[in-house]
């Protein structure tokens, strides 16, 4: 005889076995404890039936249950090949980024010619703009796989935010009338992945000017110490979120046409957080504007603070 055993994903075995033979007979057995060796042990009431149709009903049951078992294994084999390939490709786009920059860099240096300046001024903003593409995509490829590393040591958070506004500030355009300002005048020294954190404040900083800019305002960067937590609020007088994304601000991919963007810097930012034991979360205020707020959960280095 040929005979077809099939097994079935766990999740969906329930505490009866059924056995179908011909697709004109079936057997439904009763499982009381498989581990025994014993069938009486093992097994308890049985159901035999020699009809037809009740066979071809049990025998369809399991030709779907099959296939959608056989479409869920080649989803994963796919899906895993296509996080192979954007990690590949990612890791391949970086090798050419940096000697493009870097050149770009060194020839920019020997430029007297204001035009000849502003065409590599050109290169390298786009040089840099595909570098954080590519770490941003690198970024998520870890993050989804569970691989996302800290290398936490002791610094001055304060410290770290200021030369964050420093940066952010280069990247303004010269006659920007944007404000960046961290209020909080505390030193607070908390041990934690300063690169990290670092990535987390630049991106929230890019994300207020980029929506404060056309109109001008002021950011501002505020932190709070509660006990063994600190609470560090971005807020922005640009325009606030979108209603319909606020749900979803901190998942892959959101973004609005009209803003650009890959819609990655959130996503990324809030695992950042959370891989830190803290929570990160955005609201609209009362008069419309935006705040974006991080709650990083005992990451004061020792529970304390220096003035």
């Amino acid at each position: 005889y040929r005979i077809g055993i099939r097994s079935i994903d766990k999740s969906t075995q329930t505490s009866i076995g059924i056995l179908v033979a011909d697709r004109s007979e079936s057997l439904i057995i009763e499982t009381k404890d498989d581990t025994k060796d014993n069938v009486y042990d093992a097994a308890g009431l049985a159901v035999y039936s020699n009809s037809k149709p009740i066979a071809l009903s049990y025998a369809s049951i399991f030709e779907s249950l099959w296939k959608q078992s056989e479409l869920y294994e080649q989803l994963k084999i796919h899906d895993k090949m296509q996080k192979e390939f954007i990690n590949v490709a990612a890791h391949e786009l970086r090798t050419p980024i940096q000697p493009i920059l870097g050149l770009a860099e060194v020839l920019q240096r020997g430029i007297k010619d204001t035009h000849q300046i502003h065409l590599t001024d050109v290169i390298i903003r786009n040089a840099k703009r595909l570098q954080r593409l590519t770490e941003d995509i690198l970024d998520v490829t870890k993050i989804e796989s569970q691989s996302l590393q800290l290398n936490k040591e002791q610094f001055n958070l304060r410290e770290m935010m200021l030369n964050a506004i420093a940066d952010s500030n280069n990247q303004l355009k010269k006659d920007s009338n944007i404000k960046l300002e961290l209020v909080s005048k505390e030193d607070v020294f908390v041990e934690a992945d300063k690169a990290r954190l670092n990535q987390v404040i630049a991106n929230l900083l890019s994300n207020a000017i980029k929506f404060t800019q056309e109109e001008g305002g002021s950011i501002t960067i505020r932190t709070e110490i509660m006990n063994s937590r600190i609470l560090v609020s971005i807020k922005d007088t640009g325009t606030g979120i979108d209603p319909e994304i606020l749900p979803r601000l901190f998942t892959k991919f959101v973004t609005k046409p009209e803003t650009g963007g890959t819609g990655l810097g959130l996503f990324i930012s809030k695992s950042i957080i959370e891989a830190h034991d803290g929570i990160m979360w955005a609201e609209n205020n009362a008069n419309g504007k935006k705040e974006l707020r991080l709650d990083l959960v005992y990451q004061l280095a020792n529970s304390s603070s220096r003035h």
